[in-house]
Formats: structure tokens, C-alpha cells, sequence
């Protein structure tokens, strides 16, 4: 009996101790709810994601202060409101389970389509085919609105600020938000009909929106109506832990969702929710192009681009270059699947020689043997879009491009990832919306070589050094800039001008062509064919392979002869009504030249990232800003000379029929009398 009530009462006190089970995600939820003051959208929203599996989310609440659960619901109703479907982050995990799913059993999205070279057109730049298109694309090229994908910072390339402030070049220090700014003013100026102003769209993120706002700012939005201006800001997904589509917290506090970037596919819905595409064809524009944020290249062909668009009756032209076989370059597709349906579209270039080689030929990506290219052109993510079926479509989706996932696992069975993932969409793959309709038929390309059209600046100095050996270009500062020199030239040689080549210099391990450093402003020309009207002397136009030439300025200018072997700014002002004509000039002085920043040199960033800063020596200046009203200026008469003076600290002088010395200054101008008697000519050689 004694052991009987022993057993007894142990095992009472056994039941006693026993703990009760835990509660459920649910029940916290219900319990926090009451004393933290969630709000009915923010406790509707915690109960739908325990109910799609996120109880982790909420396993820490019964320890956390209000505030901290307030914080975290804040943050997932903020992603739950952004992503564009329906169902919000609901609809977000559900997809990337699908996703997952389908990246875990290996399935290839490109499984049961055919590959073929798609519609389009390969330019040429000074062939009678390119002018032709570009004079029918500039026909419609001031009815176009633009849209800047420009969300990324500099800190990858070794700047701390937003790149679109990086300067282009380091002749004037022109930034990027600066030159496509003045790019799109001068289109509007040359191209628009009276009144029609063109807007700018800037696709921006939380690290960039306020700093491209204060730089807008700053500089009084570098001469466009502020309400020409949108900034439309992209916001993040969540980051996914696990292929169950958990979504992740970060490591240091479970109270912080982890978040990611989308993708720069968001821009289409992003046009959709704030109703530009409506806007813009209610202003009168029939077109927009979509380009990114430090490709400098980008407008030179933008007439072309919009005449093949015209010729081809296209609603989708990806502006593209010739790429090598097996190129690491997107390359455009028409895919056709075993349904019938059929969409040009941008294919990776790791799926491309696959795909080649299991449904065309078991040779793959290779080489045409006419042309020694690839026949599939590749994309660099300039599109041109006609306005009327964009809106339409954009209308049917709002915007939503078609995601993917690209998961880094951490085992071979493909069940954990080395750190979270997220869901991605590009721009590029607007194509898929446009399956089973007529749209879909009108998609194509447009094909020009890279040094006129592509140069992006995108690579750390010591990654594209890297590159660069590998037989890659470089993609960094130095070739940006390089580069934008050397397509002016491209332009200057199309009009017959005569622009010898510079010498090769390496800086931090890259190597460009160094010179003629050639800068033209967007005002003075910002098509190839503008450059025919400006630089009308054709071969009676030499510039050597050192020299620097930089013209600005709204007012009209001919060149009809010269010779510069040297640096020379040409201002024709800000008086459109005023003229500047150059003839029988020969500029001959030290010039500019890039110098490498030696250690313990005090420099900018921007500098430091090119490893040389411009070393100005001397420079002629000539413009046609008179000491009073406007008059004509020339610059003429045989043999006539201009010589300049000693650099940043030069004095008015000038040019007579042999150069004049003045206090020990060789004149360095051009001069010339107006109406009224007086002398006109040459002001300071200072460009900055």
C-alpha cells in the first residue's frame, strides 16, 4: 500500500509539472496583437502569412517590446503593398515556391522553344542605309519621352555617391544626369514642335532617390522643367531562405526582414502606377526609350534606332551590337515553340549554345564566315518602345514581367542556400506579355557597332584590368571615357573630317586609346548628322592624334578649315540667333594631356577610379560673345594663325594676320570686327 502511494503521488506531481504545449504562431499572433496596438490591416496581414507557413516570423513575439513588433509588421506591410500582384507578398512566396521548385528538379524555361535570327537591321554608321533611317527617326525623335533606369550607387566602382554624378569624362567634368539631360534639351530644341517639352523618367531606389533629387536640385535640374522630371522609386522583395519560400530575418535581429532589389524589370510597372505611358500620349509623343545610367554612347544612334522602329513597323526594338560567338553578351532571339507561338526576346548567353545546338545544329554558337560574327546580336539593354501598344499592354498586366530565381545552393541536393535568394525581373523580358497576340510579331533589333552605341562604365578599375586581359572590355572609368572620345571621332570622320588616332596609355593596368580628346556638347551636335551641318569643311578639317577639342554653346557654328594640333575650346554662347564660322585656322600649342595621379596626390574619387587627372598646359579659346550686342564672328583668312597663351591665366587677346605679342603673351584668339566697329574675339582659356 506504501509503494501504491508513492507511485501515486509522484505521478501526480509528475502531471503537475508536465508543461502545457506552446502556443501556435496563430495564438501569438492573437495574443501580441491586443498590447502591441496592431492595426486591423497590419493583424489581417500577420495571420495570412502564418497560414502560408511564415510562423517563424512571429516565434519571437511573446519576448519583444511593442515597438520592435510594430517596426517589423511596418516593414512587411510595406513590401506586402509594393510587390504589383494581387495578393502581395502572398502572391510573392506562392511564385517563388514555383520557382524553386522548378530550379531544384533542374527544368529549362527555354525547353521546347526554337531559336531563329529575328527581325531587325545591322547599321552601319556613313552608309547611305544609316542616314536614311536616321533621317526618317528624325522625323519622330522629338515626339519621344525617356526613361533613365538609374538605381544603383558608385560603390562598386570605388566612388561613394550615386553614379549618374560620375563625370563622363575629365575635359569638362559633364556628369552623366548632366549629358543626357542636355542630350534630351537639345532634342527638344532642334526636333520638337513649338511648345512640346520631353520628359524625363528616372527609375531611382531608396539608397539613390534623395541624392538624385539634391543633385536635380543643385543644379536647377540642369536647365528642364521640373515637372518635366519623375522620379519613380523601385522598392524591394523580400529574401527568401529556403525553397519552401521561407521569408528570411536578419541573422543579428530577428525583428529586421531581409530585403532585396527586384530587378530593373520593375520600371514598366512602375511607368504603369504612375500613369506616364497615358501622360506621355496625351502630350502627343509616340515613342520612349529606356536606357541606362553610365553609358555615355547611348544617344548617337537614338534617330537611327527610331527609324528602324518606323520602317519595320515595330512596337519593341532592342538596340544591340554585333557579338562574337559564345560572347558573355544576352543575345537576341526569335523563339518559336512547338505550339506555334513565336516571341523575340533576349536569350542568356550560357542558355544560347544549348539551345543552338539541341534543336538547330550540333555546332552551337558560332561565327557567320561572311561577316565573322555571331548572326545573333548581342543585347545591351536599350529599348524603344511605341507608345500607344505600351500603354495597352501595360494596361492588361500593370507593368509585371515574368520572375525568375537564381538560388546559390549549399549542397549538392539542392535543399539549402548559402545565403537567401529573391525572386528577379528584367526589363528586357517585356516580350513575354506580348505571347499570343499581334504585338508579338512587330519585336525586333537594331544592330550598331559598340564603339558608337555602348561603352558602360560598370567595373571596378582592378575587376575590368582583369577583364580586359581575359579579352574582355574593361567596362570601367578609363574605357568609358576613352571611348566617348573616340565616338565623337567616328562622327567627325563620317562627316570627312580628318581625326588621327591618339596613342595607347595604360592607367591601373587598363589600356585605352589616349586622345584626340574630343568633346562636342549635346547643344552644338548629338546625331551624327548634326555633326555634317557644323563640321561642314570635310577633309580641310585635321586634328592630330594629341589634340583636345571642346565646343559648346546654343549659337550657330561652321567650321570650313582648320588644323589643330593642340587644345582649342570653341563657345559659340547662349544666343541662339548668333553665328561663329572657323575658316583657314591652324591652332598650334602644348595642349592637354592625361597625366597618371602619383602617390599622396590630392584627388577626387572619380579621378582616383582612372588613376590620371588633365593636365592643361595651354589652350586657344574662341568665341563669338562680343563686347557688345550680337554680331557675326569669323575666324578667317589665309594662313591665319592662332597660338596659345599661357593657360588658365591667359588675357584677352587678339588674332591679327601675325600673331601679336603682348606683356610677353602670344595672342591666342581670333578676332575679328563687328558692326559697330569693335573688336570681337577670344576670352580667357578657361573651360571649367
Amino acid at each position: 500500500i506504501s509503494n501504491f502511494l508513492y507511485y501515486q503521488t509522484n505521478q501526480s506531481m509528475a502531471d503537475e509539472q508536465t508543461p502545457p504545449a506552446p502556443p501556435t504562431a496563430g495564438e501569438i499572433v492573437d495574443n501580441v496583437a491586443k498590447r502591441s496596438g496592431l492595426s486591423k490591416e497590419e493583424l489581417a496581414l500577420a495571420k495570412s502569412l502564418v497560414e502560408d507557413g511564415q510562423d517563424h516570423l512571429f516565434a519571437h513575439w511573446d519576448a519583444g517590446e511593442s515597438k520592435k513588433i510594430k517596426s517589423q509588421m511596418k516593414q512587411l506591410v510595406a513590401l506586402h503593398k509594393s510587390y504589383p500582384l494581387e495578393n502581395g507578398l502572398l502572391s510573392y512566396t506562392a511564385n517563388a515556391r514555383k520557382l524553386l521548385l522548378a530550379s531544384k528538379e533542374g527544368k529549362n524555361p527555354l525547353e521546347g522553344w526554337v531559336p531563329k535570327v529575328p527581325k531587325g537591321e545591322a547599321l552601319e554608321l556613313g552608309t547611305e542605309k544609316y542616314d536614311a533611317l536616321e533621317a526618317k527617326g528624325l522625323e519622330s525623335i522629338g515626339k519621344t519621352g525617356f526613361v533613365l533606369v538609374a538605381g544603383g550607387l558608385g560603390e562598386r566602382l570605388g566612388y561613394n555617391g550615386i553614379k549618374v554624378e560620375l563625370p563622363t569624362e575629365t575635359c569638362t567634368s559633364m556628369c552623366y544626369l548632366e549629358y543626357y539631360i542636355t542630350t534630351i534639351l537639345s532634342i527638344q530644341a532642334k526636333h520638337a514642335a513649338p511648345g512640346t517639352f520631353l520628359p524625363l523618367a528616372i527609375m531611382v531606389s531608396d539608397d539613390t532617390h534623395d541624392k538624385t533629387l539634391a543633385l536635380l536640385k543643385k543644379n536647377k535640374y540642369f536647365g528642364m522643367r521640373v515637372n518635366d522630371v519623375t522620379l519613380m522609386k523601385q522598392e524591394k522583395v523580400a529574401a527568401i531562405m529556403n525553397n519552401d519560400g521561407g521569408i528570411a530575418q536578419s541573422e543579428s535581429d530577428p525583428f529586421s526582414i531581409e530585403s532585396k532589389p527586384h530587378g530593373h524589370g520593375d520600371v514598366h510597372s512602375l511607368m504603369h502606377s504612375n500613369g506616364l505611358p497615358k501622360k506621355w500620349l496625351d502630350m502627343g509623343l509616340e515613342y520612349a526609350v529606356f536606357f541606362q545610367d553610365t553609358n555615355g554612347l547611348g544617344f548617337h544612334t537614338l534617330a537611327a534606332f527610331l527609324g528602324v522602329s518606323m520602317e519595320l513597323d515595330l512596337v519593341m526594338n532592342s538596340l544591340a551590337i554585333p557579338r562574337k560567338a559564345k560572347q558573355a553578351v544576352g543575345a537576341v532571339c526569335d523563339l518559336t515553340s512547338s505550339s506555334g507561338e513565336s516571341m523575340t526576346i533576349n536569350v542568356e548567353y550560357n542558355q544560347l549554345d544549348p539551345l543552338l545546338r539541341a534543336t538547330v545544329s550540333k555546332a552551337g554558337d558560332v561565327n557567320d564566315k561572311k561577316t565573322g560574327w555571331s548572326p545573333y546580336p548581342g543585347n545591351i539593354n536599350q529599348l524603344l518602345f511605341r507608345l500607344a501598344e505600351y500603354k495597352v499592354n501595360l494596361d492588361k498586366t500593370s507593368g509585371v514581367m515574368g520572375e525568375f530565381v537564381n538560388p546559390k545552393y549549399a549542397d549538392d541536393a539542392k535543399t539549402k542556400f548559402k545565403k537567401p535568394t529573391r525572386l528577379e525581373c528584367m526589363m528586357q523580358d517585356y516580350p513575354q506579355v506580348l505571347k499570343g497576340t499581334e504585338d508579338s510579331k512587330k519585336v525586333g533589333f537594331t544592330s550598331v557597332a559598340a564603339g558608337l552605341c555602348f561603352s558602360p562604365v560598370k567595373n571596378a578599375t582592378a575587376d575590368g584590368a582583369k577583364k580586359q586581359k581575359e579579352g574582355t572590355h574593361p567596362a570601367v572609368a578609363f574605357s568609358g571615357e576613352s571611348d566617348q572620345y573616340a565616338a565623337v571621332a567616328m562622327c567627325l570622320r563620317a562627316a570627312g573630317c580628318r581625326v588621327q588616332k591618339g596613342q595607347v596609355k595604360t592607367f591601373l593596368g587598363v589600356s585605352m586609346e589616349s586622345g584626340p580628346f574630343l568633346v562636342v556638347h549635346p547643344a552644338v551636335c548629338c546625331q551624327p548628322s548634326h555633326y555634317k551641318g557644323v563640321f561642314v569643311g570635310g577633309d580641310k578639317i585635321n586634328i592630330l592624334g594629341g589634340s583636345t577639342l571642346i565646343v559648346k554653346g546654343k549659337g550657330k557654328l561652321v567650321v570650313e578649315s582648320l588644323k589643330l594640333d593642340g587644345a582649342l575650346i570653341v563657345d559659340t554662347g547662349d544666343d541662339p540667333a548668333s553665328t561663329l564660322t572657323i575658316k583657314d585656322v591652324v591652332v598650334e600649342n602644348e595642349g592637354w594631356m592625361e597625366k597618371p595621379i602619383e602617390e599622396g596626390m590630392p584627388s577626387a574619387e572619380w579621378m582616383k577610379m582612372r588613376g590620371y587627372f588633365m593636365e592643361r598646359k595651354e589652350a586657344c579659346y574662341i568665341t563669338n560673345l562680343p563686347k557688345r550686342g550680337v554680331g557675326k564672328f569669323g575666324v578667317s583668312g589665309p594662313g591665319y594663325r592662332v597660338d596659345a597663351g599661357a593657360g588658365q591665366t591667359a588675357k584677352w587677346m587678339w588674332v591679327e594676320e601675325e600673331p601679336k605679342e603682348e606683356k610677353g603673351v602670344m595672342g591666342f584668339g581670333g578676332g575679328s570686327k563687328d558692326e559697330e566697329g569693335e573688336t570681337v574675339g577670344c576670352s580667357p582659356c578657361n573651360v571649367m
